[in-house]
């Protein structure tokens, strides 16, 4: 007897489709494009949820070069101060500080500048 995989096939396709909802055109109404656009669209979420990692980094050193310029100090200064004093706050929590508690921020920014002086 044949095998005709009507309803499993269904379901395959079915979640396929469903997968490619929201693109234009054939991308989502034929199966083949469906297909490529789908493995397509995986490499790039897979991809781009490396890159999501090193944009938020940037974005953050932004807000920090920013903040500590305010003050009159580098970043690259200001990393080396926290380093000396053994401030480990990473760059996402100094980033909030800059903006939400500046006078915070401020004394976090003396606290590198005095161990940069003390260590020179």
């Amino acid at each position: 007897m044949r095998v005709r995989l009507g309803k499993a096939r269904h379901r395959a396709k079915k979640r396929l489709f469903k997968e490619a909802r929201g693109n234009f055109g054939g991308r989502s109404k034929l199966l083949r494009t469906v297909k490529e656009t789908i493995v397509r669209s995986r490499a790039y979420a897979t991809r781009d949820r490396r890159v999501r990692k090193r944009e938020f980094r940037a974005l953050w050193i932004t807000r920090i070069t920013a903040a500590v310029r305010e003050h009159g100090l580098s970043y690259s200064a200001f990393i080396h101060g926290l380093k000396l004093a053994n401030v480990e706050l990473n760059r996402k929590q100094l980033s909030e500080l800059a903006i939400h508690n500046p006078e915070v921020f401020g004394e976090i920014v003396e606290l590198s500048r005095n161990a940069r002086s003390s260590a020179a």
